[in-house]
């Protein structure tokens, strides 16, 4: 049944093969059609809303849909149609569909094992409207009239909105059916026993982007994984891939990649997923981090402004190259959005972290002026009352109302339902502050520049002040609270944002430890990860966005806060759901899934509007596998250190291309209670060392 008009299309069934900044998403069949988000797309332009193929007049019967690597598919089906009368098929289809950055390439084959000869037509149906991304997310019509088609032999050609493209399909004559609508057909002879090969590309040219393919190659492409437990090996590669395929570059610094959030949707720069994803990945090497720290840096705000929520110092929201508009909630983000709480603090703690993996001193020294601007807006705007704690809220009346990584309207809700008023101060910001300052302190102190004790005190009081306002209780005791309100009460909904507090600094053992209690319990631990929000709350659903349901990389933070903390049983309970979910999809993790628990489901229920791939739930896999391997960098000797988790221990795990520094290692658990960690060949650090 089609969806009503003006619903978000979902996305749980799609086939999506992607190249950043370019992806395609169709059916199982192979067929892009039926709406939605159905499309070929580059950048936030739709080039293709359909591409069928028929062969003899008949679509044939799909048997398979595979998807080898991030951005290839391959679709097989039957054409009985074509067939002879025996019981088994004699004849396929099989279409091979590949992306790269301004390109779509569809490779048709029909096979035959038939005696005879087989002559038959093969139509590929093509249609454009150039719609936005931000209309087919509101599940909207394109208002525009479609662009004029032009068939010149076997290619069509249309452009508008900037964009010129081109359908080129050698051997096929090309004719135009209607307003955006054309067809390339080949007449084909199959002999006996052979396959015959057709090919059609898709071109884009988009000068006005604003964000582009990247340079080179992902520093991961090298990294190889083995262990006994196949689903952390198996989620590793192919998140590893979808990363890969997730790097773009702006206009204005083509040299830098950095990872896009996520397809469909969030296909450009986002400040806290790109953050986030960077981080989780500083085990496989420092040159993303690099990039995206200085990316960012160059978009950080220097002036005032309510319209943009730019203030001086602040790390940016989101890149688009025009306004975004949500039907429904009146609002309108500029193209360059600096709505959110959480991205300047964290932008400190992705430059701290990547000095510590061995990010080169002159790449540290030069983003020193951004990270002192970014400390100053913790103090001077990100604390917009003076009580002490960051908080937000949108001046402009038109941008997010909840602007931390929980960004729905709903996400901030008092234990019985009722939704929070702002301004808001988020448990895990305040987290994000206090690592932030220390860490900075360390670096501003390394540098030889001032004010590292004055952070040090800043943050001391801050870690106080967060003591003695966010705890709450319920029947089980207490917990923190998810945030402070505008009357600076307690908000006491049970969620998961608390395990973004561990390993910060801000909490004391005792607190951790209670932390971790929580985390752990049935509530909140849905044997597929970690909920959003406790199963006790009155708003509680499983397909709540960020009021139930479960999101990997939400459980990743949480787990390599737990082993830090030093509650490694806690870490493997929870890393365990994690690779069922995996498991359960395949291997390839959405942005969120139901939070259904795993004793009551059989598998995880998919989140049918989650994006998939997503830029920070891939990277949850490295945050996982790097956690169970006690992964530590030793920065003053360019070294590694690993202390492996018991299941880690019991499985046994081998990693080839984790970095310190530039220098590759080998991680190897099994067969006892340690690691060994060896430096590849024709690296410089020390023998080989044995650890636990």
């Amino acid at each position: 049944m089609p969806a009503k008009p003006g619903l978000q299309p979902l996305l749980h069934d799609g086939v999506v093969v992607l190249a950043a900044p370019t992806q395609a998403w169709g059916g199982r069949d192979g067929d892009i059609s039926g709406g939605g988000v159905a499309g070929f797309y580059d950048g936030d332009r739709r080039i293709l809303s359909e591409l069928t193929l028929r062969v003899g007049g008949s679509p044939g019967e799909p048997i398979a849909a595979v998807t080898p690597a991030a951005a290839e598919a391959e679709f097989v089906g039957l054409l009985r149609l074509l067939d002879d009368d025996a019981a088994d098929p004699r004849l396929r289809l099989v279409r091979r569909r590949t992306v790269a950055p301004g390109s779509l390439t569809e490779r048709i084959a029909l096979e035959s094992t038939l005696s005879s000869e087989v002559t038959t037509t093969v139509a590929a149906a093509i249609a454009t409207d150039l719609a936005t991304m931000h209309d087919i997310k509101a599940g909207r019509a394109s208002e525009d009239a479609p662009p004029p088609l032009h068939a010149d032999g076997g290619a069509l050609r249309w452009s508008g909105a900037g964009i010129t493209a081109e359908l080129r399909a050698d051997g096929a004559r090309a004719t135009v059916t209607g307003p955006g609508a054309g067809e390339v057909r080949w007449t084909v002879t199959l002999p006996p026993k052979s396959t015959v090969e057709m090919k059609l590309t898709v071109t884009v040219t988009a000068p006005d982007a604003v964000v582009t393919a990247p340079p080179g190659t992902a520093e991961w492409q090298s990294a190889r994984i083995a262990a006994g437990d196949v689903r952390l090996a198996r989620w590793l590669r192919a998140a590893l891939g979808d990363l890969a395929a997730l790097r773009m570059s702006t206009r204005t610094r083509p040299d830098a990649a950095f990872l896009a959030a996520g397809a469909p949707w969030f296909f450009t720069l986002f400040g806290r997923d790109s953050i986030w994803a960077a981080r989780l990945l500083l085990p496989f090497g420092t040159e993303l981090a690099r990039d995206t720290l200085q990316v960012l840096a160059d978009l950080q705000g220097t002036v005032s402004d309510p319209a943009t929520a730019e203030q001086p110092g602040k790390i940016m929201h989101e890149l688009r190259a025009a306004p975004l508009e949500i039907p429904g909630e009146d609002v309108v983000l500029p193209p360059l959005y600096y709505g959110t709480v959480d991205a300047t603090a964290l932008w400190v703690c992705l430059l701290v972290d990547a000095w510590r993996w061995g990010l080169a001193e002159e790449d540290v020294e030069a983003l020193l002026p951004a990270l002192e601007a970014a400390l100053g807006w913790l103090r001077d705007y990100g604390d917009s009352d003076g009580d002490g704690f960051l908080e937000y809220i949108d001046e402009s009346g038109r941008g997010l109302a909840n602007q931390g990584w929980k960004d729905s309207g709903d996400s901030v809700q008092w234990r019985d339902g009722r939704l929070a008023e702002g301004p808001i101060a988020l448990c895990e910001v305040q987290g994000y502050a206090y690592e932030a300052a220390v860490g900075g302190a360390e670096l501003l102190e390394r540098f030889g520049r001032p004010g590292a004790d004055d952070w040090r005190a800043w943050a001391a009081r801050l870690k106080g002040r967060f003591a003695e306002s966010f705890w709450v209780d319920d029947d089980r005791g207490r917990y923190p609270a998810i945030a402070l309100d505008a009357g600076k009460r307690a908000v006491d909904s049970l969620t998961s944002n608390i395990g973004h507090l561990l390993g910060t600094g801000i909490l004391e053992p005792a607190d951790a430890r209670t932390v971790a209690e929580r985390l752990i319990a049935p509530d909140l631990a849905s044997g597929y990860g970690l909920r959003t929000m406790s199963t006790d709350a009155a708003g509680y659903w499983p397909l709540s966005y960020h009021g139930g349901s479960v999101w990997a990389h939400d459980t990743a933070i949480a787990i390599m806060g737990l082993a830090r903390e030093g509650f490694e049983d806690a870490a493997e309970q929870l890393a365990e759901g994690l690779l069922a979910a995996a498991e359960g999809f395949g291997y390839r993790m959405p942005e969120l899934h139901s939070g259904d628990a795993a004793g009551v489901v059989g598998a995880p229920v998919p989140y049918p509007a989650a994006c998939l791939p997503q830029a920070w739930s891939a990277a949850a896999s490295v945050g996982v596998m790097a956690t169970l391997l006690g992964l530590a960098p030793d920065r003053a000797t360019g070294s590694l250190h690993a202390r492996p988790l018991s299941s880690a221990r019991r499985s046994g795990i081998t990693v080839e291309g984790v970095r310190v520094a530039g220098r590759a290692f080998l991680v190897t658990t099994g067969g006892g209670d340690s690691a060994v960690v060896t430096a590849l060949p024709g690296e410089t650090t020390g023998p080989e060392t044995r650890q636990r």
